[in-house]
């Protein structure tokens, strides 16, 4: 038996005696703060992301392996791990070695992969946040933390939200959540910030816009 199935056996057994009966919770808070136009509601996410200090691109679907390419090299990225969904097109156009997502990949050996591409699961205008839920487009989490650079591909419109209670509706608890706003950063007690401390140094978010299927309103 794993220190974890120790652990969870424990809490079961604490949780045992627990009343089953749930009191219901009003779901009548404000969902959405203003109303806006599915193109506010982009331009809203772009602007907090880059409040966040994440750097946003922008390009149409047929553009993106050429943009993905020109990042990577920018970058200098050798390396680039990739996972098991991710739209082989995507990188079809990179100088780079693919690296799969593989689970026996030690801590060590994604440390030297220089960078990390995935999709997402749902962006966040209001807060500037970038949901990952570990689809086959986005891997296995720790993929996406050890790695120093991180690139971030978003579908516009389809996967942007106005708000936290919107993204929630999308989004199934049973899996492995990330909530990502910005690098990873921290400060001590002098307010000095530090980036890269828990996960990528640099994050690029690319905002896709799909093609038009027909006559699109916001």
């Amino acid at each position: 038996m794993s220190s974890r199935e120790r652990i969870l056996g424990r809490v079961r057994r604490a949780l045992g005696d627990a009343p089953t009966d749930e009191a219901p919770v009003a779901r009548d808070y404000l969902r959405e703060h203003g109303q806006r136009s599915t193109a506010r509601t982009v331009e809203l996410l772009a602007g907090n992301l880059a409040d966040y200090r994440a750097v946003v691109h922008r390009c149409a679907d047929g553009e993106l392996p050429a943009l993905l390419a020109r990042l990577l090299s920018a970058r200098g990225a050798r390396s680039v791990v990739v996972p098991p969904g991710l739209p082989a097109q995507w990188l079809a156009a990179a100088d780079a070695a693919l690296v799969p997502d593989r689970a026996e990949s030690t801590p060590h050996e994604l440390d030297e992969v220089s960078s990390v591409v995935t999709g997402c699961a749902v962006a966040v205008a209001e807060t500037g946040t970038i949901v990952l839920d570990g689809s086959p487009d986005q891997g296995r989490r720790r993929i996406t933390l050890v790695p120093d650079h991180h690139i971030c591909v978003v579908r516009v419109p389809d996967q942007v939200v106005s708000s936290v209670p919107q993204a929630l509706e999308r989004l199934d608890p049973a899996r492995p959540l990330t909530w990502i706003s910005g690098p990873s950063a921290t400060s001590d007690i002098e307010l000095d910030r530090v980036e890269g401390v828990h996960g990528p140094r640099t994050l690029e978010v690319v905002l896709v816009q799909a093609q038009p299927s027909g006559n699109v309103t916001s």
